[in-house]
């Protein structure tokens, strides 16, 4: 074999060799733009100089607590200022964020608690009782700091043993932490839903939150001018990375306490909004907003869809009201968002719902993601991209989580054959875009027949009457399976099963239409996708 020479002369040293973090960009932007607006909260405004402050203050408080390498660090809260310094704090003392759901209940926080092994507890007042509930179901008794967020004006028990501010008071503002020794090492811990059986931890490691937040960047065209609403929980997925995103280009946060059509369209008025994010259900606040409720936007802002496929008669809506429906796709393994519908300028020329049809393709990979595929599953074989085929989508790449925490036969099974599995149906275009056809276990199989449950969505949602529509299967004797939909009409709207049924099978091949329609309210989870597992017990239940 050849040698290589430069194996030997080039060797990595501390001056071009530096691991990776988000860190770095909450520095950098202290440094380049200390004036700047970091965080804007309520009449609170906080700039990069006090920001990064505040968190080496908080990382400080923290190390002289005992908290260190390897150690977790749990946090029950909403969208508030002390969330975005979690982030940033606990890793810069090498330990690990474990961002809570504030929408579970306390058996399965405590649950988390355990099984990441938590050493400090950070509650919202707001939060107590959930607090204190997961706390009385775990093992385990970490060092708990109650948060008193002044834009909170309800009631809630103090749990803890000192509050934030209390607590950030005893830091050094000058606190010098470190880079992590290797930027593979967990940065935060974040459990999947878990809607069978107890959730899994899904692990980030600092270069992978490293590189998601740049790509979010790219993606989005953001710049030191841009102005990012909390509408996406930052306990989902670190908040899809924008989190750590905005230090990249030292723009604002805007926090946001409750995620309610009024104070969206307040915000965007009052500070400038360019960006936001959210499933179909925040997209459905927007569109559905009484004319009390909007404002007009003061720009364009630019909507970043994901969490659950949007229909594109949800996306021909939101454009109309002036929004730019920018739609990304991920799971938590791949922290939050990784896919994009990259966008071509000929597209535009496309007519109105032409146009949302294409923008409903979940696209292609970020240009931090290695690789996304769609492949046979049994024989890892790529399928035809035909736009017909269909199969399993898979990743690959460095913004893949590190594995599930002390789940070992899990993680082997999500990277089997040198992919990350993501459970997901879809099929592949001749332009290499990606298309969602469905979860595997939503599929609907009537009479030997592939049915996708999106596909008939996608129909129901373009019926004026109708603003929320999930299929699922229910059990039939004669076809095996029939689909059955749940919807959710607009104020004042008066359709029977009947006339549903009818407009589907005007725009569906005729088996593919439900067999039952069935109006209720849809329930979702925290993230605003809608629990499909309920609904089937109730479909075969009926």
């Amino acid at each position: 074999m050849t040698r290589n020479p430069y194996e030997i002369d080039l060797d990595k040293n501390p001056a071009n060799h530096q691991p990776l973090t988000p860190l770095s960009f909450l520095k950098r932007a202290a440094e380049v733009y200390p004036e700047t607006v970091a965080v804007i909260h309520g009449p609170l405004r906080r700039n990069y100089a006090e920001f990064y402050a505040r968190c080496r203050r908080l990382a400080s408080a923290l190390s002289e607590r005992g908290i260190g390498l390897g150690d977790t660090v749990a946090v029950i809260a909403p969208n508030i200022p002390a969330m975005l310094e979690l982030h940033y704090a606990v890793p810069m003392i090498g330990a690990v964020l474990n961002t809570m759901n504030i929408r579970l209940d306390g058996p399965i926080i405590g649950f988390m608690l355990d099984h990441g092994e938590a050493k400090a507890l950070f509650v919202d007042r707001e939060f107590s009782g959930l607090g204190k509930s997961a706390l009385d179901n775990a093992k385990v008794k970490p060092f708990v700091i109650d948060i008193d967020d002044p834009e909170y004006d309800g009631a809630g028990a103090r749990i803890g043993e000192i509050e934030y501010e209390d607590f950030l008071a005893r830091g050094d503002a000058h606190f010098n932490w470190q880079l992590p020794a290797d930027e593979w090492q967990a940065i935060s811990l974040n459990y999947t839903s878990g809607t069978t059986g107890n959730p899994k931890g899904v692990v980030f490691h600092h270069r992978g939150a490293y590189l998601l937040a740049m790509g979010n960047i790219v993606t989005a065209g953001m710049t030191h001018n841009s102005v990012y609403l909390w509408t996406v929980p930052m306990f989902h997925c670190n908040g899809w990375i924008f989190t750590w995103s905005m230090s990249v280009v030292a723009g604002t946060h805007v926090c946001l306490r409750r995620v309610a059509a009024k104070n969206i369209y307040e915000a965007i008025a009052a500070h400038g909004v360019t960006h936001m994010g959210g499933a179909p259900t925040v997209m459905g606040f927007l569109i559905n907003a009484t004319d009390e409720e909007k404002k007009p936007l003061p720009n364009t802002v630019h909507f970043f869809a994901a969490a659950a496929p949007p229909p594109a008669a949800t996306i021909k809506k939101l454009e109309d009201q002036g929004f730019n429906v920018i739609h990304v796709y991920g799971l938590t393994e791949t922290y939050g968002p990784a896919v994009v519908n990259a966008w071509h300028d000929e597209w535009d020329e496309l007519e109105a719902n032409a146009r949302a049809q294409v923008k409903a393709r979940q696209g292609v990979n970020y240009p931090v993601l290695e690789g996304i595929s769609v492949r046979d599953p049994e024989t890892m074989e790529e399928v035809p991209r035909d736009g017909e085929t269909m199969g399993e989508v898979m990743f690959r790449g460095n913004v893949v989580m590190k594995g599930y925490l002390k789940n070992p036969k899990a993680s082997a099974e999500a990277f089997e054959g040198g992919w990350f599995h993501s459970g997901d149906l879809g099929v592949w275009h001749a332009d290499n875009y990606i298309q969602l056809k469905d979860r595997s276990k939503d599929i609907i199989i009537s009479g030997g027949e592939n049915i996708s449950s999106l596909e008939v969505e996608d129909i129901l949602y373009k019926h004026p009457d109708i603003i929320e529509a999930a299929v699922v299967a229910r059990p039939d004797e004669k076809w095996g399976e029939t689909p059955c939909a749940f919807i959710k009409l607009r104020s004042g709207a008066a359709l029977t099963a009947e006339e549903v049924i009818a407009y589907c099978r005007e725009n569906l091949a005729h088996f593919k239409c439900p067999k039952t329609v069935v109006f209720s309210e849809l329930p979702k989870t925290s993230t605003g996708k809608v629990q499909k597992f309920k609904l089937r017990d109730m479909a075969a239940a009926l």
